[in-house]
């Protein structure tokens, strides 16, 4: 199977943020352990002009990467102990990416492995520091067209962690699988009003 192409990631990353799930994420490492995970949730970070993406902080050493060309990995580390992968998407110059929340484990991955969360699957794909800037067409990182996933599957609510955004913290730009098991974090059910 064909990785997918540049032209995948070279739109809007709402666009690309939806067309991701379902696609399958391949890790193989320096031993030559392939790892897949089928992606079942992302959140979409669309430029500069959104106070919740990284890019918002204009271009530095950090963000550079954000900036284009899409289709490379954008790899960062938080909290002292997780990494994050992104996918760098739309045109050269507008500092966008789709984060990687979740995958549901298809190859390589033990049963019991977490990877509802983009620091899990970090560690269990064995995605460090060392994929950012990697282009996403490589054999040691890229990504499969999968199974299409129904829209009537498709849930979409605001990111995780991103409180300090203001209105941006609201937008709708999270998606995900409504049906999977590896989801990170399911919105909380609204309280009953009482008569």
């Amino acid at each position: 199977m064909t990785p997918l192409p540049p032209s995948f990631y070279a739109r809007p990353a709402l666009v690309v943020a939806r067309e991701l799930l379902g696609t399958l994420l391949v890790v193989r490492d320096a031993q030559g352990v392939r790892r897949v995970g089928r992606i079942v949730e992302t959140e979409a970070y669309i430029g500069e002009h959104d106070l919740a993406c990284h890019a918002a902080k204009g271009l530095t050493a950090r963000t550079e990467v954000m900036f284009g060309p899409a289709g490379r990995a954008y790899v960062y580390f938080i909290y002292g102990m997780h990494c994050c992968f992104n996918v760098v998407t739309d045109e050269p110059g507008v500092g966008a990416a789709v984060l990687i929340r979740a995958v549901e484990p298809v190859e390589g991955l033990e049963a019991e492995v977490r990877t509802d969360g983009p620091g899990r699957l970090c560690k269990a794909l064995g995605l460090t520091l060392t994929h950012n800037r990697m282009e996403l067409e490589t054999d040691a990182l890229h990504l499969l067209p999968g199974e299409a996933v129904a829209e009537s599957r498709v849930e979409r609510g605001p990111r995780i962690g991103v409180d300090y955004a203001g209105e941006w913290a609201q937008k709708p730009f999270r998606l995900w699988v409504g049906d999977s098991q590896h989801v990170s974090r399911r919105p909380a059910p609204r309280a009953r009003k009482r008569p």
